[in-house]
């Protein structure tokens, strides 16, 4: 009697699956590992594939970033706009500044002479007064305005210590005593430092 031989026909069946898996037996064809291993396959084979950008989804984008692009440039521009007018408007209130600070030295002499002749009556100091007036208006209206120094605080922004003297009275430490020259403003903006002298 022959006893048959069990390992050779599992060899024997997996020869047959590996040659022809449509004549596998039943149970191997339907087991769930293969299809869970297939799944896991086909899983990995998608992760490995790139994926293709939605065209909608890549012009939306595109329109998102022109937009973007052309409100710096729109923001950009008005930045500069904004700038050249102001530069412009500086340079029109400052245009004369030249010419005005030249004009400076005539303004100290009227008030000298003004000053040397305060306690005259004549037709003459009279006629001087009349001019200085004159010319002082019409630079006034140019933007241009004195300096009142006398008896405020020193400030460096605005007065040039020409000297310190002391003071007897301790209210007037800090303070303008005198001024040697008449500072000038022209549009709020100091075009001559007023030449002074503190108190100590």
């Amino acid at each position: 009697m022959q006893i048959p031989n069990i390992f050779k026909k599992k060899t024997m069946s997996n020869e047959n699956t590996a040659e022809n898996p449509a004549e596998m037996p039943e149970t191997e064809v339907n087991n769930p590992m293969n299809d869970e291993l297939k799944m896991a396959a086909e899983a990995e084979a998608s992760e490995q594939m790139p994926l293709e950008e939605d065209p909608i989804e890549k012009l939306q984008n595109e329109i998102a970033e022109m937009r973007d692009a052309q409100l710096r440039h729109f923001a950009e521009f008005e930045n500069y706009k904004r700038r050249t007018m102001k530069e412009r408007i500086d340079m029109i209130k400052s245009a004369g500044a030249d010419t005005l600070v030249s004009l400076l030295p005539i303004l100290d002499d009227f008030d000298r002479a003004l000053k040397a002749a305060a306690n005259e009556n004549s037709p003459l100091k009279d006629g001087v007064l009349l001019i200085h007036n004159k010319m002082i208006s019409t630079l006034e209206q140019r933007g241009l305005k004195a300096m009142n120094a006398i008896d405020t605080v020193f400030d460096a922004d605005l007065h040039e210590a020409i000297t310190n003297i002391p003071v007897e009275d301790e209210s007037k430490k800090g303070f303008v005593i005198d001024e040697v020259e008449k500072g000038y403003l022209l549009n709020e903006k100091v075009i001559r430092y007023a030449k002074v002298v503190v108190g100590n």
